[in-house]
């Protein structure tokens, strides 16, 4: 019975995807997409970007990782992009409807193409490049360890007696987990956060001996796994955490007893899985949790939430601000969709029409990404088939 469950899902996500290939030349501006050889936990697009001249795209470059099954190796990956430029020509005609290889709509120029493979040992849970300088890449492991990898030391093709040489192995947790977060203020300090319960930072430019470094602080305070943590982006001292206590945990390194947070709330009624500092106001902070809600915090005041999102049907594993506005947030879950939310919009008056598509803070729903049924989304590429999207705000809402 349980196998006919999962087939007829199976069936129903296909339909669905199907359905949703059809109708994006009526909802993006441009969509390309390539199957990947497995699927991968996590996706970062890298900060450089390149136009070749006599082009008409530029070139960019993302970090991806693999989630193999059986004896199969792992790999950390880095992708090259090819992105048509904004004023380069959208053309229907070049969308591969039948083929869920690589296609696009407004993708006459665009493409994928792994340019580098890094042997890993496990699949890759996090991968996260170091902001002052982008060759650095940090890495979750299924084991306790986090890699650190100087991508322009490693061949393009890997090594095939399979060795994982990262080029630093970070020690502190004693289990797995998924959260990473490097500061944009210091350079080398990193932060994670495991299912051991505890958060441990590095700084990676110290001296470590035979290629390992111990964490200079451990932080543990929460009664349970650590899911996510994330520096501040406007002050250096400050980073969060959230875990399956149901808490989010606010961590300042100048308190006289940095080991404990310095602010701690109940955020949700489920295990809260994600956080993200908003980059333009440095007091609110949104979380993500298990109870199938995002909230908004205000630092100032903790104690309640600003505002609660709860359009999700599954629960929420990521959630992200915009890096060109203040307003908007994305949030996806495991039920195969990405909501994108406009605060400003927030307690605006609606027709009852409009009302049945949601609340008027919710401006797009990115639904049905193809994935296996019972996949653990936990961040960043959902599945097997990596898709690039672009669309423009105003044309969702009215």
């Amino acid at each position: 019975e349980e196998e006919f469950r999962a087939e007829v899902e199976e069936r129903l996500i296909n339909e669905e995807y199907k359905i949703w290939k059809k109708n994006t030349p009526f909802l993006y501006d441009l969509v390309i997409t390539h199957a990947l050889e497995w699927p991968s936990l996590t996706v970062q697009w890298l900060p450089d970007r390149t136009e070749p001249a006599g082009k008409d795209h530029s070139v960019q470059k993302m970090v991806l990782g693999t989630h193999t099954s059986d004896n199969e190796p792992n790999y950390l990956m880095l992708a090259q992009v090819q992105l048509p430029l904004d004023d380069a020509e959208a053309d229907a005609r070049h969308y591969d409807d039948d083929h869920a290889d690589i296609g696009g709509f407004g993708a006459a120029s665009g493409k994928v193409q792994i340019v580098q493979q890094i042997n890993h040992d496990g699949e890759v849970n996090r991968a996260r490049y170091m902001p002052q300088n982008s060759f650095i890449i940090a890495t979750k492991t299924v084991s306790a360890e986090v890699y650190v990898f100087d991508y322009s030391k490693h061949p393009s093709k890997p090594p095939l007696d399979g060795a994982c040489n990262p080029d630093l192995r970070l020690k502190g947790h004693n289990s797995e987990g998924y959260g990473l977060s490097w500061s944009i203020f210091k350079e080398g300090h990193l932060l994670s956060g495991s299912d051991d319960a505890q958060i441990c930072l590095w700084d990676i430019t110290a001296n470590g001996k035979n290629k390992t470094l111990d964490a200079y602080q451990i932080f543990k305070f929460h009664d349970g796994v650590v899911e996510d943590v994330a520096w501040h982006l406007r002050h250096e001292y400050l980073f969060g955490s959230v875990g399956d206590d149901h808490h989010l945990l606010i961590w300042d390194m100048r308190s006289p007893a940095p080991t404990k947070p310095v602010q701690s709330v109940v955020a949700h009624q489920g295990e809260v899985n994600c956080l993200a500092f908003n980059p333009f106001n440095e007091w609110v902070v949104a979380t993500g949790s298990t109870d199938k809600t995002v909230k908004l915090f205000d630092l100032r005041k903790i104690d309640t939430s600003l505002h609660t999102f709860d359009c999700h049907k599954e629960e929420v594993f990521q959630v992200g601000w915009s890096p060109k506005n203040e307003t908007i947030l994305a949030s996806c879950c495991l039920g195969r969709r990405l909501m994108v939310w406009d605060l400003s919009r927030i307690d605006q008056e609606q027709t009852p029409e409009d009302a049945e598509d949601g609340p008027p803070e919710l401006l797009f729903i990115q639904a049905k990404s193809l994935t296996s049924p019972g996949t653990r989304v936990r961040t960043g590429c959902l599945q097997a088939l990596l898709k690039t999207t672009s669309f423009r705000y105003g044309r969702w809402r009215r």
